[in-house]
């Protein structure tokens, strides 16, 4: 299958699973990454430079109608949602918050599964609420690809456990499992 994207979903205790992540991407991956973390909104720098740090790929936070490039990570910005419209490009909005957030995981999960439909890659991570479970079903009931972060290795498991409730998920991963599982994709 020839995947078009890859979209990660965490909150709490998910920047650590994300730079290890991002850590073990070769730096000639073949798809973009979105990546649709919960963080504080009146902090608007140092997580991206956080994130370059470790990464392999370039870390960006995108600009409203920015195309999506192949070996790049594109990180929500601070209290937006970033949406995927089906042009391939990124739509920014600061419409109400969405299961208490902005970015909404959710959101950002329902427009890449609309946009990508069987050739995207959802993967929910640890988190302290519910949101990105409706968007990874949405992965799901779509074709594309649904992964879980095993609860059990999870810093807070509320997020995890909330998505394999609502769907039935492809494959519940530990981390290590999920860097391989993106590192065989060619």
């Amino acid at each position: 299958m020839n995947y078009k994207a890859v979209i990660l979903g965490g909150s709490a205790g998910s920047f650590q699973i994300v730079t290890r992540i991002l850590n073990s991407l070769p730096k000639n991956f073949p798809l973009p990454v979105l990546l649709c973390l919960h963080r504080l909104k009146h902090v608007r720098s140092g997580f991206v430079e956080a994130l370059s740090l470790k990464s392999n790929i370039p870390v960006e936070e995108p600009y409203d109608k920015d195309s999506l490039r192949p070996g790049k990570a594109y990180l929500a910005p601070a209290n937006y949602h970033m949406y995927v419209e089906l042009s391939n490009r990124i739509a920014l909005s600061t419409e109400d918050t969405v299961n208490h957030s902005r970015p909404s995981i959710d959101l950002s999960f329902i427009t890449a599964a609309n946009a990508y439909r069987e050739k995207l890659i959802g993967i929910i991570l640890s988190g302290a609420n519910k949101d990105g479970a409706l968007g990874l079903k949405r992965v799901h009931d779509n074709g594309g690809i649904a992964i879980v972060q095993d609860p059990n290795e999870c810093e807070v498991k509320t997020m995890t456990q909330s998505a394999l409730q609502l769907t039935k998920v492809d494959f519940v991963y530990s981390t290590d499992q999920i860097i391989s599982y993106l590192q065989k994709l060619r």
